[in-house]
């Protein structure tokens, strides 16, 4: 497989060289092998995506995403005429055959989804996406301002929302969506009476809603004494309690002893995804990855606004306004049987379908084991992601078979119109529905 470590500059600079290519429309685009960019976060893993991908990182570096798509960040690049090119440069120059005339018509010319292989080795920060409408205006404001797209106070890095699913590859904990606030109140009410006694008080004569904004407003906008003195009163209730809530704060005030978001599993819906699993959070949703490895699948977009659990910037004012503070009970997504080899997930997103693929036949006889799977790819670009043992490609002619192994990315692009699956692998297939 292909991977590439790599920072923004870079990515830049690989971009302006590319765009002087003579991509030209008339190349044929076949299926290809991605090369895919991984990005080192702080709290990625030192084991999840190396072992997947059966590669070293560099010493003491965390890998935390492997993206496959197009995102100008960090595009996958794909086998042109002999050549890598980054995937949203051909996608430009190729739109029709690349991703079809149907999600040109919709998105324009380029890939409306982002996937990843997500790594959590330590809690991601609290955070929130926009909707469409906030993306557009937001991001247009801040270039009005002309605020460096890679500013790191930057709210905006494109004009696009970002709803997005998560799919366990391991067992996967996270936060998301607000708790009802009932709940939310007698819960906190067990770990900070003292404190906070007042504001759970004044909170509890509040509709359901704006007693949600209100508590987790004035957590945000805490001042500095009092904030030291509800963390303290908060580890020391903690420490006595026995509940999954309670471990887990006593864990982020490891990491994070002075951030009030040590609060946030008590805050928002705490769950852990079993292998298989998924979410869908949509935009607005507050949310949090705490551990695990797993696949993502989202809108192509990179705008995040962050509440806690970070030492990056938080914008409290723009957070605010993005949020839904609904109450957002969990609900765990598992692919739905259909007798094929071919499972779907029930995501409703406009951008993206999440399915995922085994060659053996889930019930007993509509295929045999080994026997080809035929896939008809007539809505537009698809990824197709290996994430055990191996699979056979065929195509129609003249292109060649090709077999996918563990950890190997492939771009299906629209112009090929179907194709066959075989072999003892599992694949995660993203596709626009």
């Amino acid at each position: 497989m292909a991977i590439i470590i790599i920072s923004i500059s870079m990515t830049q600079n690989i971009t302006r060289f590319f765009s002087r290519m003579d991509i030209k429309v008339e190349t044929m685009i076949k299926p290809s092998i991605l090369k895919n960019k991984i990005q080192e976060y702080a709290w990625g893993s030192f084991s999840h995506i190396q072992q997947l991908l059966g590669a070293k990182g560099k010493a003491g570096t965390p890998w935390a995403e492997l993206w496959m798509g197009a995102h100008p960040k960090a595009p996958s690049e794909i086998k042109i005429n002999g050549s890598w090119a980054p995937l949203d440069m051909v996608i430009e120059k190729n739109p029709e055959a690349t991703v079809g005339k149907t999600t040109c018509g919709k998105f324009g010319p380029a890939l409306p989804f982002l996937f990843k292989a997500l790594a959590a080795g330590r809690p991601l920060s609290i955070q929130a996406h926009p909707d469409e409408a906030q993306a557009k205006e937001g991001f247009e404001r801040e270039n009005r301002l002309k605020i460096p797209i890679d500013a790191p106070f930057r709210n905006y890095r494109d004009d696009r929302h970002k709803p997005e699913c998560i799919c366990a590859l391991t067992p996967f904990t996270a936060i998301n969506g607000f708790r009802a606030s009932e709940t939310i109140l007698s819960a906190i009410s067990s770990i900070c009476p003292e404190t906070l006694g007042d504001k759970i008080s004044r909170a509890g004569r509040m509709p359901e809603e704006d007693a949600i904004r209100f508590i987790f407003e004035f957590l945000l906008r805490i001042e500095d004494d009092l904030r030291k003195k509800v963390i303290s009163e908060t580890i020391a209730t903690a420490t006595q309690a026995d509940t999954v809530e309670k471990k887990w704060i006593l864990q982020l005030h490891e990491q994070y002893p002075d951030d009030i978001g040590i609060l946030s599993p008590v805050i928002l819906n705490l769950v852990t995804l079993q292998p298989g699993e998924a979410m869908f959070l949509p935009a607005r949703r507050l949310h949090a990855y705490f551990d695990g490895f797993g696949i993502e699948l989202m809108a192509n977009s990179d705008n995040v606004l962050r509440g806690g659990l970070t030492p990056k910037h938080i914008d409290v004012d723009e957070l605010l306004n993005v949020l839904d503070f609904s109450p957002a009970p969990i609900e765990i997504l598992h692919p739905m049987e259909t007798g094929t080899c071919e499972r779907p997930y029930p995501v409703m997103a406009e951008e993206f379908r999440l399915s995922v693929i085994k060659p053996e036949p889930i019930k007993p006889e509509p295929i045999k084991p080994g026997q080809a799977c035929s896939f008809s790819n007539s809505s537009g670009p698809e990824i197709l992601f290996c994430v055990e043992k191996e699979c056979l490609l065929e195509f129609p002619e003249p292109l060649l078979p090709a077999w996918i192994h563990k950890g190997d990315s492939v771009f299906i692009p629209a112009c090929v119109m179907n194709y066959n699956i075989s072999g003892t692998g599992q694949i995660y297939r993203a596709q626009v529905p």
